[in-house]
């Protein structure tokens, strides 16, 4: 997209807001190893978190233990994710008007502390139905107080860390945070521990624990203190019009929402590697290690090549998760299923892996692409835009049923290379 500084560019949109612009280099060299630092512990303590209060295993499993209803359990995830994003443009102005945004990262992440908090308090005490509504509440308090985090993380990133660097400190975050996940799933299916239920209200609580020192770390960073405190009101109109008039914007979002594909396939691989007749839950300790271990191998990597171009990193992922999944997709056709808890291990590896470049690219690409006093509503856009996209995308689990998980795959093979080709039609942001 034209950059701000470029004489040739057409003039920034008017919108009532004061023109800010990315820190001042030298304050950016001053404090950037300490602020990598903290980013990077920070990171490390919530990714760590995140998964061992994952809806998609830890929670489910302890509700259906203590006999939740089947409909709780199935909302458990599309609360989580749909809550996560779905707010954030309401967000965006109260965002935009902090003079520092990381006390709204900060406050969010406690709020996620106390949630999980909650939620361990919650299984230990309650049973049944009564168990299920107070963990799906609390699971949909945490994904606003992650919607708040989110939505102000990359103006945070952007006013602290220079560009050229960021991928490098988020991806060595989540890569660091995978590793701990790997030990906890590796922990389980070696039976270093008992899998009961104390034993994993354990630890969502000590992953509340976690959100609390990272909430309270980040307050340490040395953030340039500039908002916007203007004092008229915008409506929905001047907050989605950067959508309507910034092309690069609209392919971003198109590209985005094309490639959520990836995010939506490992739950149909689960699905397919169960299809030749073994349980499923004798697979699931070799597919979240293989999971975790792709992470770790590929955050970093794709974060330095998101620092090179973002654009490519789009384009590179999406065609590798289109011949990933196509190979599992015929894979399935041909074989009845995936071979075995090592062919389900690799399958979901490999995704995986897909799945790190895409996030890991189009992180960076919104954060580089916008300029610091739009960053925050272009965040707010794209997330709510893709948590819509994700909702609809519960479809999918009904299209399973009646053509079966292979051919789904291969849809959503499709469906990746033309994110692909769309994520082609990008800018080069990271070139100044």
């Amino acid at each position: 997209m034209p950059r701000h500084d470029d004489p040739s560019a057409p003039p920034p949109l008017d919108t009532g807001f004061a023109r800010l612009t990315d820190s001042d280099p030298r304050d950016l060299d001053r404090h950037e190893a300490g602020n990598g630092l903290i980013h990077m512990v920070s990171l490390i303590l919530t990714k760590a978190g995140d998964s061992l209060i994952d809806p998609k295993l830890v929670l489910s499993w302890l509700l259906t233990v203590l006999g939740a209803p089947g409909m709780v359990i199935g909302a458990l995830v599309p609360v989580r994710e749909a809550g996560a994003l779905l707010p954030q443009l309401a967000l965006a102005r109260q965002v935009e008007r902090a003079a520092q945004r990381k006390r709204i990262w900060a406050a969010g992440a406690v709020v996620q502390g106390l949630a999980a908090l909650g939620i361990a308090a919650a299984v230990l005490m309650l049973e049944g139905a009564a168990a299920g509504w107070s963990v799906l509440a609390l699971v949909a308090v945490l994904a606003v107080a992650r919607s708040a985090a989110s939505v102000s993380y990359k103006d945070v990133l952007a006013r602290t860390i220079a560009k050229g660097r960021r991928g490098a400190v988020t991806g060595f975050a989540a890569a660091v945070a995978s590793v701990a996940a790997f030990g906890f799933g590796l922990s389980m299916a070696l039976g270093l521990f008992d899998v009961a239920v104390p034993v994993l209200a354990g630890a969502v609580a000590l992953a509340g624990v976690a959100f609390l020192l990272a909430g309270g770390l980040f307050l340490r960073l040395r953030e340039p203190a500039h908002g916007d405190h203007s004092p008229q009101a915008e409506g929905i109109a001047a907050l989605i019009r950067p959508l309507r008039e910034d092309r690069q914007l609209q392919v971003f979002v198109a590209a985005r929402a094309a490639l959520t594909v990836t995010a939506l396939a490992p739950p149909f691989i689960v699905m397919l590697s169960s299809a030749g007749g073994e349980g499923a839950l004798d697979q699931l300790g070799p597919m979240v290690m293989a999971s975790t271990a792709a992470a770790v191998l590929s955050s970093y990597v794709w974060g330095r090549l998101s620092d090179r171009s973002s654009r490519q990193t789009l384009v590179i992922a999406g065609g590798l998760a289109a011949l990933v999944l196509l190979l599992i997709g015929l894979a399935g056709l041909l074989l009845g299923g995936l071979g075995g808890a090592w062919g389900a291990g690799l399958a979901i590896f490999a995704a995986q892996i897909a799945y790190e470049g895409v996030r890991q690219g189009r992180k960076l690409h919104l954060t580089d692409m916008a300029e610091d006093d739009f960053r925050a509503r272009y965040t707010a856009l794209s997330n709510t835009l893709i948590g819509a996209a994700l909702m609809a995308g519960g479809l999918f689990g009904l299209a399973a049923d009646y053509v079966g998980p292979a051919i789904l795959l291969v849809v959503f093979a499709v469906i990746s290379a033309i994110g692909a080709a769309i994520a082609a039609r990008l800018d080069e942001v990271q070139q100044d």
